[in-house]
């Protein structure tokens, strides 16, 4: 996903900066009646020469509206952009998840370990540990240097501070180490099982 994610990006980047240089350099060539003052011209069937020219004529932005396919297709058209632009935004919002991790075997070749593996791993030895009713874990960054994102849930009777020591010097540190990391910085967000309570008779 990170992948094709960041294709997307670049793609989207690349068609609308190519677009706006080519909109700002129209707009540079009629605003400042470039063709007359260096006396070139501009391909023919150019919309836009002069400072008083206009980019569409009365009739060039009217000629459709009788149809009855007309706003429809404008309407669907602007519906399906906002929902592009939507996605886009949204998957800018949410952090990548990492997909591998490149471990150092010490050949200078390396080798890449599948980021889920890790997160199951780290997901499985954070949930073993004393206080912790469960875990969730998802790396974000480079592969180079993975970040651990990482949600606990918490007995009720469990204190923080103890749970992330152990986990900091077991769960994170066992990780950190076999994948022969210099670091694994990672976020954790705790939350106490909630238990309903029992009538008693």
């Amino acid at each position: 996903m990170g992948g094709t994610l960041r294709s997307v990006n670049r793609v989207l980047l690349g068609l609308a900066g190519a677009l706006l240089l080519a909109l700002g350099l129209a707009v540079l060539v009629a605003g400042f009646d470039l063709p007359r003052h260096l006396n070139f011209s501009m391909p023919s069937g150019w919309p836009w020469t002069a400072p008083d020219d206009a980019l569409l004529t009365d009739g060039e932005r009217t000629r459709w509206r009788s149809e009855s396919w007309w706003w429809p297709a404008v309407i669907a058209v602007l519906s399906l952009l906002v929902l592009l632009l939507l996605w886009w935004l949204l998957a800018q919002l949410r952090r990548r998840r990492l997909g591998e991790v490149l471990v150092d075997t010490g050949d200078g070749e390396g080798a890449l370990l599948r980021g889920s593996a890790m997160e199951n791993v780290l997901e499985a030895e954070a949930s073993g540990l004393p206080g912790v009713d469960g875990a969730a874990v998802r790396l974000t960054g480079r592969r180079t240097a993975p970040q651990a994102v990482m949600g606990l849930r918490l007995e009720a009777h469990a204190a923080p501070g103890p749970v992330l020591g152990r986990l900091t010097k077991e769960a994170l540190e066992h990780a950190r180490s076999s994948a022969a990391l210099e670091k694994l910085p990672a976020e954790v967000r705790l939350r106490t099982v909630k238990h309903r309570p029992e009538r008693v008779l």
